[in-house]
């Protein structure tokens, strides 16, 4: 018996304007599983996700979360049912430490500043922060930061955790460092949804990876089936990954 799904994306389209950022985007995310987003720059990666978490209401379209539509709701919502997002450019809070800065996401499902603070140390070890816990946002590395934010939002207890871009701008070390965290996370349970430009790095972690193209879905499947789509090796791959990825 084939599995419900555990999020729904139902024709998804987004207009500002006459400009359409997504048509009729469709595809699902199933539990305990890796989905990639993949594109080229301006495809409507970012805007689906703004669909997706609440932050744009789509022209047309649905978005079903454990059965039940969410499309309209607003993006705290949307966190509380349990789905939430990073983004693209990082909003560390400066003024706070590592830990407040996690302390915040917890708060969303606590009052109790000890429960957030234990459920905060928690995660700064499973993210591997705990060392710099004390440490001011305004004073951390961009990889660090990327990892604020990761772990701000596991403090929301996602069932879903979707990732924008979070390797952009890291050394080759660093990026291996969170895809053993990101394959960490999927072992613990968790679903991801994630836009990454760096194929190298989502491919092999990735169940299922979707292509998006001026908007339009151009082609889902296994990593390996998608690599050897010619319209993605046209669209975005480019002939030099697909070679380079048959030699490895």
């Amino acid at each position: 018996m084939k599995l419900k799904p555990l999020l729904e994306i139902k024709n998804i389209t987004m207009k500002f304007g006459s400009l359409i950022a997504n048509e009729d985007v469709s595809f699902n995310i199933h539990e305990n599983e890796i989905v990639s987003l993949i594109g080229p720059n301006g495809a409507g990666k970012t805007t689906l996700f703004n669909c997706i978490t609440g932050f744009y209401k789509p022209f047309s379209g649905k978005t079903i979360y454990l059965g039940k539509d969410i499309t309209n709701l607003p993006p705290h919502r949307i966190c509380k049912l349990g789905i939430t997002r990073t983004f693209q450019i990082v909003k560390t809070l400066n003024e706070m430490t590592v830990k407040e800065n996690v302390m915040t996401g917890a708060f969303l499902t606590t009052r109790n500043r000890k429960e957030a603070e234990e459920s905060a140390e928690e995660i700064l070890n499973i993210t591997g922060l705990y060392k710099k816990k004390d440490v001011l946002g305004a004073n951390l590395t961009i990889a660090d930061r990327k990892r604020v934010e990761i772990a701000r939002a596991l403090a929301t207890k996602p069932r879903i955790l979707m990732l924008d871009e979070c390797m952009a701008g890291l050394n080759q070390t660093e990026i291996k460092e969170v895809m053993n965290l990101i394959l960490q996370l999927k072992d613990q349970g968790l679903s991801l949804l994630i836009v990454e430009h760096i194929m190298e790095a989502i491919m092999p972690i990735s169940d299922n990876v979707v292509v998006l193209n001026a908007g339009r879905k151009i082609a889902e499947g296994k990593p390996e089936d998608v690599v050897n789509n010619e319209e993605v090796i046209k669209a975005y791959l480019g002939v030099k990954y697909h070679a380079k990825s048959k030699k490895s």
